[in-house]
């Protein structure tokens, strides 16, 4: 079994755009994907001015990925009213998620749809809850769960911090394979819109 350790945000569009390959790792028999949440973006209210930037950035990444940006998601980021991004509170939902039973990649997935796509605000919590209740989650026991999952979070976020400087990662997506040889930083850019050449990839090193 080759462990494959993550480092991502759920807000990051390139995180979004690298999905189709995670998922195919995920699926690869012989890979353990580990989960590595970075905190991006604390809450942070989202200039006018640079609204259009993130849609060219946007742009890049739907070119190269192949992935879909919603209408709706668009629509907001160009919209008057205010806009804020939070990766905090949306990992604290991705956290809560996994100890929920929800799949890792299941709870990641959602999360990057219902921004990418939908446009979702999940800078408020009844929008991350609605995510929670779509996967077929208890929603009391969400609500309590997310009351006491700050403290989590920051343990989340030290421990991936700490790994990042000792793995020299600084950026994401990334992904790096435990290999007999040591520490293998995986080529994940060179095979956007390759699915089939990043499983044959894969293949090669399990």
């Amino acid at each position: 079994m080759v462990k494959v350790h993550y480092f991502f945000d759920p807000l990051c569009g390139w995180c979004y755009g690298a999905s189709p390959l995670i998922k195919v790792l995920v699926n690869t028999a012989g890979f353990e994907v580990v989960y590595h949440p970075g905190g991006m973006i604390p809450r942070l209210p989202i200039e006018p001015a640079f609204r259009q930037h993130i849609l060219q950035a946007d742009e890049r990444i739907a070119e190269q990925t192949k992935v879909q940006f919603g209408q709706a998601y668009k629509d907001r980021v160009l919209s008057k009213e205010e806009l804020i991004l939070d990766s905090y509170l949306t990992t604290r939902a991705f956290l809560v998620g996994i100890e929920m039973g929800v799949n890792a990649y299941q709870m990641l997935k959602s999360i990057q749809e219902a921004h990418y796509v939908h446009g979702a605000k999940l800078d408020e919590k009844e929008s991350l809850k609605n995510i929670a209740l779509s996967l077929g989650l208890d929603g009391n026991e969400w609500d309590d769960r997310m009351e006491l999952s700050e403290s989590n979070l920051y343990s989340e976020l030290e421990a991936s911090h700490t790994l990042m400087k000792e793995l020299e990662v600084s950026g994401f997506p990334s992904v790096i394979a435990e290999l007999d040889s040591g520490f293998t930083r995986l080529p994940l850019s060179a095979y956007y819109d390759n699915a089939s050449g990043w499983s044959t990839y894969l293949s090669t090193l399990s």
